[in-house]
Parts: structure tokens; C-alpha cells; sequence
């Protein structure tokens, strides 16, 4: 994850989803299918959102969810 910010972190678990079948649901709840498919589609989209999808992705093809976890209760109450 080339340029890493961390507050990337806390907008992973307080942005949704702009637009398409997932609109409205938290980036970090998103199904790895779904972010699979923006791979295979070409990659992820360009800007913060791109990035915050990248970093979704690479969470939960590391098996990392614990950290999305950690961070909905850290943040929950934004």
C-alpha cells in the first residue's frame, strides 16, 4: 500500500459506499467478491476512494478483518 496514510484507517469504517450495488454500506463491510471484481475490472477507481478500496481489499485478503473490528469500535460512536 504505496503511500499509506493512516487516517485511511478511520475512513474505511465511516465512509460508505458513493455508488453501485453496495451504495450506502460501510466501505469496510463491503464483500471481498465485490472488491474482487473492481480487480478484475480493472482496478479500483481513482483518489481517496480507490485508495480507501485498496486498502479494504488488502485487509481481507490478509485475513486482517480483526483490525476492521477494532476499528468499528474505536470509531462507532462518530
Amino acid at each position: 500500500m504505496e503511500g499509506f496514510r493512516p487516517e485511511i484507517l478511520k475512513e474505511i469504517v465511516t465512509t460508505k459506499m458513493p455508488f453501485g450495488k453496495y451504495e450506502g454500506r460501510l466501505l469496510c463491510d463491503l464483500p471481498i467478491s465485490y472488491l474482487e471484481w473492481f480487480v478484475g475490472k480493472g482496478g479500483f477507481p481513482k483518489g481517496k476512494l480507490g485508495t480507501q478500496l485498496s486498502t479494504v481489499y488488502e485487509i481481507k485478503m490478509n485475513g486482517l478483518e480483526e483490525i476492521i473490528y477494532q476499528l468499528k469500535k474505536q470509531f462507532s460512536s462518530i
